[in-house]
């Protein structure tokens, strides 16, 4: 244990208050703010003092130069009259530290003054690490990236219920760069410390004492008497064991790394994302030595913040963070009514029962809303298999409704049938009279013009398009599609539905296809006449894979469903006024089978144990491949930019991302298309359409001053 000294010199400067400290009231009175900006210092009788980190003006703790700063001068005060204990504690009723203030992250350029900056933050976490006193972060919500690092320079971690942990860094292209590649693997196995680092999962509290990475677990009603065990030093430390020791072993860090370099390897190719590499090489070259391991991570960190990855990557948080702001309205809804027990209404309705809302689910057939509920239990019981209680609850929400009963109390009903522009006017006008006034219509249409569906309504203005993606679960977006008759604070309200069950909402208008399906059909037609003209489809699907696409787009066609795609593909030609492909008779011959992808366990591939088998044999990719693909989407996003369909390029690049998978180290289509080149783009379209027909025919939007 540290030594400490007597803690009365401390008491004298801060003054003795008896403080009841929880996350959510910190204070017994407003007061004065005191000398520093971000923090607070009180201490109490017994002569521990906490550091009340409540950062100015933010509605969660981040951490800045500014910050740091203020600690370090908090911390040099005590060096000077330690009192017996500190604890650093968030006065945010959110979470302990969300991290690093990622806004000082955009646009840097100079490795030498990012490795100083870095450096002076070390310093301060090495300070709290040394400093004769024993140390206690107590940790409700969040502790991410920065947060876990300033809670690994304390001698104790002590967990509210609620707490989770984890190094999300390696999602900015990054890995901890104040000390977390030390100080982690130091104090738990680091196996696991990698695999935290390495994935940017988190971990909850229970968990991560199991780790050893906190030393308590406890109720908020009991971390002043936690605090006062630690400080006594009668709280027991989480110990690592003689295994982990072992375990960062030169010989053992050489073996593990070759596994989590082919672990990384198939998440993550080292051309497009190097952090991962980064850090496994920092472990097995300085693993044995912190000094050399400091070094080092601060020389990785700074090389990689400057590298394009992380510059767009950092560019892709801030496209989230605006995509989420558009969410920001007020709307009370608390019922919904979902038409339509399918994939996608089963799924849209399960999601928001999950969310706390209550939800009616109406189909003609009880066995598709059988089928319905029973994938929201399977659901369920994976995202939330440690909380047994809110399962309950959700499925408690989730009410079949074959008569459709629901319609008349819903604050929100979402049609989800399938894309059949008569059958979604009938279900409207058999629904419509029996609305709330202030009630809600959407529509999950993935390609059908409001200005159709609204035919007839007496309130279009209460119509909205709603758009998921397929898997709800998992796709973040949604577009909301207006139309010229669609009220503003019905769009609001749909946005902040949406806020609310967790998916980004992108503001679309109504026209063929919106945003997504209207750029992402050129591209899976593209696939197709290159599978018609002889190349293999794995060929095809590695070209995209090569560009940085999740998947390739003969297999994404097959997720998707070949009967959706056909239906927006025929859609777009009949309805837009540029040349486009023809789907290809045999894709029509499929669909017309049944074999419609995945769904059915054959498509374009065969389909077994929810994946796509394919042909081990690897063709390299012609080099037009790529652009042949990639280009035609590029332009359409041109295209809806300059028809106004979509806002700007930030909301586009977002939801083509968040939507698509388009490669988030690129920063999004347009972004793209600038750092390679307006021109060049427009010139090597040209070029196609002389050597491959007048569908790559370019936009005149690339021609516009920019």
């Amino acid at each position: 244990m540290k030594s400490v000294q007597h803690p009365k010199p401390v008491l004298a400067i801060l003054g003795r208050r008896n403080l009841e400290l929880g996350p959510f009231v910190i204070d017994e009175a407003p007061q004065e703010q005191g000398p520093y900006a971000h923090w607070r210092v009180r201490a109490d009788e017994d002569g521990t003092v906490w550091l009340l980190f409540d950062k100015k003006d933010s509605s969660a703790n981040t951490l800045s130069e500014e910050v740091l700063s203020e600690l370090n001068a908090i911390l040099e005060q005590l060096e000077q009259n330690p009192p017996r204990g500190v604890v650093i504690r968030s006065a945010k009723p959110g979470g302990f530290i969300a991290g690093a203030d990622i806004a000082q992250f955009r646009g840097v350029a100079d490795v030498a003054q990012i490795e100083a900056q870095l450096a002076r933050g070390h310093a301060v976490l090495d300070r709290l690490d040394r400093l004769r006193a024993v140390t206690v972060a107590v940790i409700h919500g969040y502790c991410l990236g920065g947060g876990l690092e300033v809670a690994l320079a304390c001698d104790y971690r002590i967990a509210i219920d609620d707490a989770s942990f984890g190094f999300p860094e390696v999602l900015l292209g990054l890995h901890p760069g104040l000390g977390g590649t030390v100080r982690l693997p130091r104090l738990i196995k680091p196996t696991q410390a990698m695999a935290m680092m390495l994935t940017g999962h988190s971990e909850r509290a229970r968990r991560a004492r199991a780790l050893g990475l906190v030393d308590a677990v406890t109720e908020e009603r009991h971390v002043r008497a936690a605090v006062r065990a630690a400080v006594r030093g009668e709280l027991k430390k989480a110990k690592r064991g003689v295994a982990g020791a072992l375990l960062n072993s030169a010989p053992a860090r050489r073996f593990l790394a070759s596994r989590m370099t082919s672990e990384a390897a198939k998440r993550a190719p080292r051309a497009h994302y190097p952090a991962p590499y980064a850090l496994i090489d920092l472990w097995v070259e300085n693993g044995g030595d912190a000094d050399a391991m400091q070094k080092a991570e601060i020389a990785s960190f700074a090389k990689l913040l400057v590298g394009d990855t992380a510059q767009n990557l950092v560019r892709v948080f801030f496209l989230r963070e605006n995509l989420k702001k558009l969410a920001d309205s007020q709307w009370d809804g608390r019922r919904v009514h979902v038409i339509g027990a399918g994939t996608m209404g089963g799924d849209i309705a399960a999601w928001c029962a999950w969310h706390g809302f209550v939800v009616t689910l109406g189909d003609t057939s009880q066995k598709a809303i059988g089928g319905a509920i029973k994938r929201a239990a399977e659901l369920y019981g994976k995202i939330g298999r440690h909380d047994h209680r809110r399962v309950r609850d959700a499925l408690d929400r989730l009410i079949p409704d074959l008569k459709g009963n629901g319609v008349a109390s819903a604050d929100l009903i979402i049609e989800a049938v399938p894309e059949n522009l008569d059958l979604k006017r009938r279900i409207f006008a058999g629904i419509e009279p029996k609305m709330k006034p202030g009630a809600i219509l959407a529509s999950n249409t993935s390609s059908i013009p409001l200005e159709q569906l609204r035919e007839n309504l007496p309130r279009p203005e209460r119509l909205v398009g709603v758009h998921f993606f397929n898997p709800v679960s998992r796709m973040q977006l949604v577009e909301i599609v207006s139309h010229d008759q669609a009220a503003p604070e019905v769009l609001a309200e749909a946005r902040a539905f949406l806020g609310r069950v967790d998916r980004l909402p992108a503001p679309v208008k109504s026209a063929p296809g919106f945003l997504v399906n209207r750029a992402l059909t050129p591209y899976l037609l593209e696939a197709l006449v290159m599978l018609d003209a002889g190349m293999k489809k794995e060929t095809i699907d590695k070209a995209a894979v090569d560009f940085g696409m999740p998947m390739g787009p003969i297999e994404l066609a097959d997720e998707v469903g070949l009967d959706i795609c056909l239906h927006v593909a025929e859609m777009l030609r009949g309805s837009l006024d540029r040349a486009m492909p023809e789907a290809p008779q045999w894709l029509k011959d499929k669909v017309a089978k049944g074999e419609l992808g995945k769904k059915t366990g054959k498509g374009l591939y065969d389909w077994k144990d929810g994946h796509a088998v394919k042909s081990r044999e690897e063709t390299a990719p012609p080099p037009d491949a790529i652009d042949r693909l990639i280009l035609p989407l590029l332009d359409a996003c041109m295209t809806c930019l300059r028809e106004g369909i979509v806002a700007d390029e930030q909301v586009l690049d977002g939801a083509m991302i968040f939507a698509t998978g388009f490669a988030p180290f690129r920063g999004g289509p347009m972004h793209y298309a600038r750092t390679r080149g307006f021109a060049d783009v427009r010139d090597t379209l040209k070029r196609f359409a002389e050597q491959y027909g007048p569908r790559f025919q370019p936009d005149p939007g690339w021609d516009a001053p920019q």
